[in-house]
């Protein structure tokens, strides 16, 4: 099966000389979950931009498979670190912008975004605005935005850092069943060693910058998972092992 993502010697190197990312190879298959982890400055949130498009690489190259997606849309959506929602606009309206970029109006919408509002957790929030919402709300409505365009990529830059513990699980396990109910292909940015297991099916760890890919390592645990995962000593020894393989690359020399 020809990869989703397909990055082959990629290199990035900003206008003032900076060299963020150094012969990057990397490969996704269709329905994948990766999360990407590194030392802070090693360029994962550059790579995941590439990826979306947002940068474009200065050495090497970046292939996306052509796999369905919603009509008239991007195949690709971003959810960063902050929320990004426009405050001056409601629920629903923040979740409808992508739709109504692509031409449609908000009785055209109203099924689908409702739809999603519900599959987030967050129905009978349409006409909130987000003042008046909690962090883990504001990132549900993110997340509803970006599956709004129907996508087949999903890439995460660090989306539940800002949070409690307590709701950035809550929403990890709420993530696994948006992926798989809608056969997404993930790639996702953490700092968090113990995010990058419990969601992921392989973990890409970076070197300090100039970012490169020093291990990949695969956590053989099957789908859905749980609490019971979280608190097993195979979570913990997988832990260490993406620890150990984590203090490496931070010693790697550029």
């Amino acid at each position: 099966m020809d990869a989703a993502i397909a990055i082959e010697r990629m290199g990035k190197r900003f206008a003032n000389a900076t060299q963020a990312l150094a012969d990057v190879s990397l490969t996704v298959d269709a329905g994948e979950f990766v999360a990407i982890l590194g030392p802070s400055g090693c360029g994962k949130s550059t790579l995941l931009r590439a990826v979306a498009g947002l940068e474009a690489p200065t050495e090497g190259t970046i292939r996306l498979a052509e796999q369905a997606h919603e009509p008239g849309m991007p195949p690709t959506s971003f959810v960063f670190q902050e929320p990004t929602l426009m405050p001056w606009a409601t629920v629903f309206d923040n979740v409808w912008l992508p739709l109504r970029l692509a031409g449609r109006s908000r009785g055209q919408a109203r099924e689908q975004v409702h739809a999603l509002l519900r599959g987030v957790g967050l129905d009978g929030f349409d006409a909130a605005y987000p003042r008046e919402l909690s962090g883990g709300m504001k990132m549900r409505v993110s997340i509803a935005r970006a599956l709004a365009s129907g996508p087949w990529l999903l890439l995460m830059d660090e989306p539940f850092a800002a949070l409690d513990e307590i709701t950035r699980n809550r929403l990890n396990d709420d993530l696994l069943l948006w992926w798989q109910a809608r056969g997404l292909t993930a790639l996702f940015v953490t700092h968090s060693v113990f995010e990058a297991v419990y969601l992921s099916r392989r973990i890409v760890v970076m070197s300090a910058r100039p970012g490169r890919v020093v291990a990949e390592l695969t956590v053989d645990e099957p789908y859905p998972r749980s609490d019971e995962f979280r608190t097993s000593q195979r979570y913990a020894l997988m832990c260490s092992r993406v620890s150990n393989a984590l203090r490496a690359g931070e010693q790697e020399a550029g």
